[in-house]
């Protein structure tokens, strides 16, 4: 909420002044889903209209755990709002992080190290791949091979304690701060080595399963135009053709020909699922790069090294797609506002069009291929 808004309107009905559109027609029949879902997803509430099994139209609606963060921002010292935006999205603390740090040190005249740039792209790495890892064994769950995601799991879990040993927090906190990076280890090559086998393992044995293969080909297509049209960013977009991708667009460190540009265009959870994997193998050998010359400790620098401006911008590629984060300073030095955008409120509007004419059992399967931040999103 701007500083200057009025008081917050009253509490209206559910429906409020936006009532979900009502299909019509022999045989429609609505099917609400959520808030409140089984396991431990954040709230959402989906409404099917559909016929049969065929979904005519979703309705999806978010804000249920808008928490008032761009609010919490304001009257901090721009070096204690990195904690802050960690907390944005919990799956995504360097991305956000990271957005922030670089909004913040363009607004105070900052500019981190050479060595600090170099370590935030190797810790934003590891967060996207430890994330997509993830997500592959939940796409395959999600079609009933639990096997495939257990043995995604367990390479997670090392990853995740890999992820403390080089940060001190399995989530990758405390890594990027305003003006620098902090490590407290490296990635050692041998576990890199071991993951990568096990990466491409799970990915071979489950686009080898006839049923997998099945159930993720052609299904929620998300057309190249309509994801254009959306502005979809991120794995959602390059699956979908869209070659989007802030590291090359506005790079904080040059990775060069190290990057490469992952696209398909079939748009379908196939797709999905193929550019996560991808994407996670070419981060194993960023990071294996991104290592050498680094070592552990502290790489900060507090001294303006430019103007400050009173505002700034940063962007950064997170796992799921470009965030954008922009503050503005008072006249106290303080953060007097700051806006963020996740990546997933750009992809949520998307999730209905891939969805139409599929079935309803696709729906889990969907929505997992999509994997989007409800908190991202609500802030």
């Amino acid at each position: 909420m701007h500083p200057d808004a009025g008081p917050p309107p009253e509490f209206g009905t559910p429906e409020g002044p936006f009532p979900f559109l009502t299909v019509e027609g022999p045989g429609v029949y609505e099917i609400p889903v959520g808030p409140v879902h089984a396991g431990l997803i954040e709230p959402g509430y989906f409404r099917f209209s559909v016929v049969g099994e065929t979904i005519l139209k979703l309705k999806a609606r978010l804000w249920f755990v808008h928490r008032g963060i761009e609010k919490l921002f304001e009257g901090r010292d721009p070096e204690h709002g990195a904690p802050l935006a960690e907390r944005i999205s919990g799956d995504t603390a360097v991305g956000h992080a990271l957005a922030y740090c670089l909004a913040a040190e363009e607004a105070t005249g900052l500019r981190a190290p050479a060595e600090a740039r170099q370590a935030r792209a190797l810790l934003l790495e590891l967060e996207r791949l430890h994330n997509h890892v993830t997500d592959l064994g939940a796409l395959c769950n999600d079609v009933g091979h639990g096997i495939l995601n257990s043995h995604a799991w367990r390479v997670r879990e090392r990853l995740l304690r890999l992820n403390h040993a080089v940060t001190g927090h399995r989530l990758l906190r405390g890594g990027v701060v305003p003006g620098g990076a902090v490590l407290r280890g490296l990635p050692d090559r041998t576990q890199l080595a071991r993951v990568r086998t096990d990466l491409r393992d799970l990915v071979d044995l489950a686009l080898g399963h006839p049923t997998i293969l099945d159930r993720f080909t052609g299904t929620a297509i998300l057309p190249t135009r309509a994801a254009r049209d959306l502005g979809c960013l991120g794995y959602v977009a390059r699956a979908s053709g869209l070659p989007t991708d802030a590291r090359r667009a506005h790079p904080h460190h040059d990775l060069g020909e190290l990057l490469t540009s992952r696209t398909l265009d079939t748009g379908d959870v196939l797709a999905r699922f193929r550019i996560r994997a991808q994407e996670a193998d070419d981060a194993l050998t960023l990071i294996d790069h991104l290592g050498e010359g680094l070592s552990p400790g502290a790489v900060v620098d507090l001294a303006p090294h430019r103007p400050a401006r009173g505002s700034g911008v940063g962007i950064a590629e997170g796992w799921r797609g470009t965030i954008t984060t922009r503050l503005e300073l008072g006249s106290d030095g303080t953060l007097a506002r700051v806006k963020i955008v996740d990546p997933s409120f750009f992809n949520w509007p998307a999730l209905p069009v891939a969805l139409a004419d599929t079935i309803v059992p696709d729906f889990p399967l969907t929505n997992k291929s999509f994997n989007l931040s409800y908190a991202g999103n609500d802030l």
